[in-house]
């Protein structure tokens, strides 16, 4: 296997704010979380690739809505979470599953990281996580399906990770994560700093993402339920005392429904 290539990972823009992720080598692709396969035609047709997998996260359209007609075209492995429906999975993994994608020389262990869906799944490997609607660049997704109590926990798991860590989340809503940031905590010199950056990038029309897990570690506040600033914001909004940090991230998830 001729592994001189790196491995590149690009977003392939779909819908108003989703990102497709592409990992290639060479001519070979993966995909994750292709809600629209007229992008990933587009993006592979201009560079003469070879489709040889797609991962998905979790069960919601604007993620697994382009991996039928995909598979019309291209005969691939299409990993997923076991415990949702996704009817086009050839491979349902949960936590402890590894899976290879050996055209890439990639692999990735399988995380089960619910609160957004029932069974959320996020995969990492190669130094990247992918970790769909579960964190966001200095956010985290909504709980459709699951508690604060999971989502906290699922954040946990993704939060031991190493600080070098690439994140891949699935949305372009960074500016906005940060302005709910700075308003609950609005003293971080790390998270100024992170405004100023990325709004410079978004106003040249630039993705904001990878961040990495030690930027969201001292940045996003649905990673920092321990901190004095977090816990004191919690308390305002309960107007109550936040006494565990599951109730913490309850308030803080709470209030950014309805900033």
């Amino acid at each position: 296997m001729n592994t001189h290539h790196p491995l590149i990972i690009e977003p392939i823009p779909a819908f108003k704010d989703n990102y497709i992720w592409a990992l290639r080598r060479d001519t070979q692709l993966a995909i994750v979380d292709p809600g629209d396969a007229a992008p990933v035609f587009a993006y592979m047709q201009q560079r003469e690739l070879t489709l040889t997998a797609i991962l998905t996260t979790h069960h919601h359209a604007d993620h697994v809505g382009g991996v039928a007609q995909l598979l019309a075209q291209h005969s691939v492995p299409v990993f997923g979470p076991k415990n949702e429906p996704i009817q086009v999975l050839t491979h349902a993994v949960s936590e402890g599953d590894e899976l290879e994608i050996p055209q890439l020389d990639v692999r990735f262990r399988v995380i089960d990281v619910p609160g957004h869906t029932r069974a959320h799944i996020a995969y990492y490997g190669a130094g990247a996580l992918f970790c769909g609607d579960t964190l966001f660049a200095c956010g985290c997704g909504r709980l459709f399906e699951g508690t604060p109590a999971q989502m906290r926990t699922s954040l946990t798991k993704l939060r031991d990770l190493p600080d070098d860590t690439l994140v891949y989340c699935a949305h372009e809503y960074t500016l906005s994560n940060i302005s709910f940031a700075r308003m609950i905590d609005p003293n971080n010199a790390a998270l100024i700093e992170r405004e100023r950056r990325d709004t410079g990038l978004r106003a040249a029309n630039r993705p904001t993402l990878p961040s990495t897990l030690g930027e969201e570690k001292r940045t996003n506040p649905f990673l920092r339920w321990e901190t004095p600033e977090i816990i004191q914001a919690a308390q305002q909004h309960l107007g109550a005392p936040a006494g565990s940090p599951d109730q913490v991230f309850a308030a803080i998830r709470d209030w950014k429904n309805r900033a």
